[in-house]
């Protein structure tokens, strides 16, 4: 176990390491001016120059790779080009956001998508069965910010035309305004993704039960008369959940770094929304930062997933 668990942290170091590399060397590649754009049209050649000195970007991109890396062991992250804030600073403040946004839909995907995958495993071929998948197609098939634009005009707009003022446009309140303002501005962005995200766990928890409803020892656990419901919910769908959890892993992860569309539509400032100014920015510090941060959260939720592979699936061994 201990082997495992070091040996998965060294591959993820490299992970991020590779990661890193690729950021940097796509930032060179831009052909845009960052100290030009911030020196603005009408700056002389001296002052683009000055800047350029300031932030280092006259430096080889090695040595500025190397000097980004040594500091970041040491926590500090760089700091913001355009308004000289600490990219730590900037994180902190975008995180609470994302996380809200993502681990809230993911619980309402999680737990529609699974509890409609087993009730259509259960009922093959029924008319439950069949509306579920339709609406699994169609929620699968419509963009988010379709969705999120949909939920708007009929759960703000016209209520609100209808005097019912019930959800915000857009935003985000703090947990320390309390969870009532909290849960108002995120339902709408929480249904969104949620809705999107459990039409795919929905037919992936019904294929994996399906497959496993159909093995040897389920037959042999209904042949020595154990209950049906006992069947499905402590034997089939303990052993199903392993490519959920997988699946479940790699989502959430990847929801941590920002849902860039879902932030766009309902004007939250998380960290895909921030990653899109830094990168239109060039802002080198912050596109690092907000990277680096995905880079373990997606790393964290692998090594998370292949331990719970083992508590849901005793055939699992890890060495």
């Amino acid at each position: 176990m201990i082997t495992f668990l070091i040996r998965r942290i060294i591959s993820g170091l490299v992970v991020i390491l590779i990661i890193t590399m690729l950021v940097f060397a796509l930032f060179f590649a831009v052909p845009n001016n960052v100290a030009r754009k911030m020196a603005g049209r009408n700056a002389t050649p001296e002052t683009v120059d000055l800047i350029t000195q300031r932030l280092h970007l006259d430096d080889p991109i090695w040595v500025q790779y190397k000097n980004y890396m040594l500091n970041a062991l040491h926590g500090d992250f760089g700091t913001d080009y355009y308004y000289q804030l600490p990219v730590t600073q900037v994180v902190k403040e975008a995180l609470p956001v994302t996380a809200s946004l993502a681990i809230g839909a993911a619980i309402i995907w999680l737990v529609l998508g699974v509890v409609a995958g087993v009730i259509s495993a259960i009922r093959p071929r029924t008319l439950a069965d069949r509306s579920i998948t339709v609406l699994a197609i169609i929620f699968f098939s419509v963009p988010s910010f379709v969705l999120g634009l949909t939920l708007l005009y009929f759960f703000y707009f016209r209520l609100t035309l209808a005097g019912f003022e019930w959800f915000p446009p857009g935003g985000y309140a703090p947990l320390s305004e309390g969870i009532g303002p909290w849960v108002q501005h995120l339902i709408l962005p929480w249904i969104t993704l949620a809705m999107i995200s459990a039409a795919t766990y929905s037919r992936l928890t019904r294929g994996s039960m399906l497959e496993t409803l159909s093995e040897d020892y389920i037959k042999t656990a209904r042949a020595k008369g154990i209950s049906e419901r006992r069947v499905t919910y402590q034997h089939a769908l303990r052993s199903a959940l392993t490519p959920i959890v997988t699946q479940f892993g790699i989502d959430l992860g990847t929801l941590l770094g920002g849902a860039i569309i879902t932030e766009q539509v309902f004007s939250l400032e998380g960290l895909g929304r921030t990653s899109i100014e830094a990168i239109r920015n060039q802002d080198l510090p912050v596109v690092m930062g907000i990277v680096l941060l995905a880079s373990v959260f997606v790393v964290l939720a692998n090594i998370v997933v292949d331990f719970v592979y083992a508590l849901l699936d005793p055939r699992v061994r890890l060495s």
